[in-house]
């Protein structure tokens, strides 16, 4: 049996402001064709379909476009929610889909309900674990009576628990294959992730997943490998500055009568690349070297030492898809680092204002500028001096 495995599509996510979705539409779409030239059995996606839980209208017709085009390539889906997805509405009419198909696995109460799909070697079991917020989950899974621990740890320990009571109970060996939408110790996170900390933890450990043939992780946005075994396949596109060296791309993963046989990578198109730029403005738009950087989404650091006017505008009429820009005089500002207290002390109430001035513009105010500083403030009466 072949399966792709993919997460995190987060569709509907925007990127400083631009618009993703015709690119997430076009590279997902073409996940169609990797299914048919790879001989794809089943696609699982393991949470975060969505990047919000009330997605839009028009993220929910782009879904709905590649999820169909990949079971008109021959794939099985099987997929579970993350913790940016509603699972209610995500399971909705599951029951339904699965005729069709699509196997939707987001209640905690059925997580250890496989979907079972077969091979020329026999069965293979399919869990869904979706994302489980720990307190809502611990107090689901401990209406039977069960004792289980808080935290991330304790209800993923008590999901496993379940997933690998069933297995057994099914005599023989059944291979396995686990999504979980989780925080994996010795993954890398990127800053495009929502924290899931609770009580300062949001990671567990790989041993939680011991048995399994194939465990599909979602949420960290890098692809990685933490085990043969245990694999993130990170998210299709870039939504961070801070993914701009990932080679976004899915796994293609084999079993045998074994269990796992291999596992390859299939390299994601990058609709747009990213890039950072740091230099003062004039280079910036003159220098003929930062012309391979004209197509990207940028964030740009000036180094000017006095804060540019309107620098925005003039840096996207040579670099259009410039998206973040920040200012950081080459001799830095001249109160940073200081406390509020050590910056106020011993001035009155024009030198402050001065001050910043100064801090905002990267230059003292000339001559006139403090004579108008000085006539505001008479009128007011304000020559307070802080201690």
């Amino acid at each position: 049996m072949r399966i792709l495995h993919t997460s995190d599509w987060h569709l509907g996510r925007t990127f400083h402001g631009r618009d993703l979705l015709g690119d997430q539409r076009d590279v997902l779409a073409g996940l169609a064709d990797v299914v048919r030239a790879e001989g794809v059995d089943v696609v699982v996606i393991a949470g975060d379909l969505y990047d919000r839980a009330v997605p839009s209208g028009e993220a929910v017709g782009v879904c709905h476009h590649i999820l169909a085009a990949l079971r008109e390539a021959g794939a099985a889906i099987v997929l579970t929610s993350g913790n940016h997805d509603s699972a209610p509405r995500l399971g909705a009419y599951a029951d339904f889909a699965a005729v069709g198909g699509l196997h939707l696995r987001t209640r905690v109460s059925a997580l250890d309900e496989p979907v079972m799909l077969d091979d020329e070697h026999g069965p293979v079991a399919f869990y869904g674990i979706p994302y489980l917020d720990p307190e809502t989950a611990r107090q689901s899974m401990a209406r039977d009576g069960h004792r289980v621990a808080s935290g991330h740890i304790g209800v993923l320990t008590e999901a496993m628990r379940r997933i690998t009571a069933d297995l057994s109970g099914r005599g023989g060996r059944t291979r396995s294959v686990v999504l979980a939408h989780a925080f994996v110790t010795g993954g890398q996170g990127s800053e495009s992730e929502r924290r899931i900390t609770v009580g300062g933890v949001e990671q567990v450990p790989a041993t939680v997943f011991e048995g399994i043939d194939y465990v599909a992780l979602g949420h960290l946005h890098g692809p990685q490998t933490l085990r043969p075994e245990l694999r993130y396949s990170g998210s299709p596109l870039a939504y961070s500055f801070s993914e701009r060296a990932h080679q976004k791309s899915v796994w293609l993963v084999d079993l045998d009568a074994d269990g796992l046989a291999a596992v390859r990578r299939h390299v994601l198109p990058v609709p747009r690349g990213l890039a950072v730029l740091t230099g003062t403005l004039d280079d910036l738009l003159t220098a003929p070297e930062h012309e391979s950087s004209a197509d990207c989404y940028l964030s740009i650091t000036l180094t000017d030492a006095v804060r540019p006017l309107d620098p925005m505008r003039r840096l996207q009429d040579r670099f259009p898809h410039a998206v973040h820009l920040d200012w950081q005089p080459a001799g830095g500002l001249a109160n940073a680092g200081l406390h509020y207290s050590e910056a106020v002390r011993g001035k009155n109430d024009r030198d402050l204002a001065a001050s910043f001035i100064a801090d905002c513009r990267g230059s003292e105010p000339d001559d006139t500028e403090l004579r108008l500083l000085d006539e505001a403030f008479h009128s007011i009466g304000g020559e307070k001096v802080r201690s």
